[in-house]
């Protein structure tokens, strides 16, 4: 059965028999890619990656406690290495917002499983790699998870295609931010580890990517409108973080995630994958939707050249100074 959509929302009722008959027709398709997946993806152990002939006792255990020369790597680097940790902290609310829209029976409920137990490496790892080298305050770091945690992680837009679609573009966000946050730290230990978890990242994205190319063939409208507001609207998962927007200029201006990223390594190749702007099987919403997404990537070409331009008259003054 294939959808369409008349007009550019549908009623609660027509969302809900939609989302029961999409998790129906999609079901052997993640079964598909939950196979693929696990032939693979490679399992590791996070205990590997940590420099444990580098840790010491703090106070409590007889040691000493943190102090500020302790810090390791640049400022940037220490916020955005903060900034993806409290990211992957927030994963109880992650899990439970896939599973709310996924449910936990069948394909669906093994891939819920599948995919918090190797994001909960991700967090537990990074946290272990901080935390022993002392490269930042520990201290600090536990009472920002504390109050990430106790904010949650709720979506912008509910549903199993607003789902798909933004997490198709966010793991791979995730995927390219962990990837720089690693180089960034110039600590050859780190980087490893960044890009051990980048992998995963990546083939997450494809699992979501490819389950929405399947849900572009069944309701091809409603998806197109999925993914037009999950570009327009798009916010990384930890944007709920205590001061995320002073710290996500900072780490644009350093070039770890930056506009441009967002669009070139990110948006512009899922589209591609997706090929929405080729397909003719649209009604008139889902061409109203792939004509917003056009203006939206046009002005977003308009802000990152401006951006750009900004950033470079920025490190020509401080080079200037230096």
């Amino acid at each position: 059965m294939r959808y369409s959509c008349k007009t550019r929302g549908m009623t609660a009722y027509a969302e809900d028999l939609l989302t029961l008959d999409l998790l129906t027709q999609l079901e052997p398709v993640v079964e598909k890619e939950l196979n693929r997946h696990n032939s693979q993806a490679k399992h590791w152990y996070p205990h590997d990656y940590i420099p444990w002939d580098m840790g010491t006792n703090f106070a409590h255990l007889g040691g000493e406690d943190w102090t500020p020369e302790q810090k390791r790597f640049s400022e940037v680097a220490r916020t955005s290495l903060i900034i993806n940790l409290l990211t992957e902290d927030n994963l109880p609310s992650y899990h439970h917002e896939i599973a709310t829209i996924f449910g936990r029976d069948g394909a669906w409920g093994e891939w819920v499983g599948r995919w918090t137990a190797e994001e909960g490496r991700h967090g537990t790892a990074i946290r272990d790699y901080l935390v022993v080298t002392r490269a930042v305050d520990p201290v600090a770091l536990e009472d920002a998870r504390m109050s990430h945690m106790q904010e949650g992680f709720q979506a912008i837009h509910p549903g199993i295609l607003a789902g798909l679609s933004y997490v198709s573009f966010q793991e791979l966000a995730t995927r390219v931010s962990h990837r720089n946050t690693g180089i960034a730290t110039g600590d050859p230990i780190a980087e490893a580890l960044l890009q051990r978890i980048a992998l995963d990242e990546n083939l997450h994205m494809i699992f979501y990517r490819n389950l929405l190319s399947a849900a572009l063939e069944i309701a091809p409208d409603p998806t197109m409108i999925a993914i037009m507001q999950s570009v327009r609207d798009f916010a990384m998962p930890g944007h709920g973080i205590e001061g995320f927007q002073r710290k996500a200029v900072e780490i644009a201006v350093a070039g770890i995630y930056d506009l441009k990223q967002h669009r070139d390594e990110v948006l512009m190749p899922v589209l591609r994958k997706w090929q929405v702007f080729e397909r003719n099987d649209f009604g008139a919403a889902g061409e109203a939707a792939r004509d917003e997404l056009a203006a939206i990537l046009a002005d977003m070409d308009v802000n990152v050249n401006r951006f750009e331009e900004r950033r470079d008259a920025l490190r020509a003054r401080l080079a200037a100074r230096d």
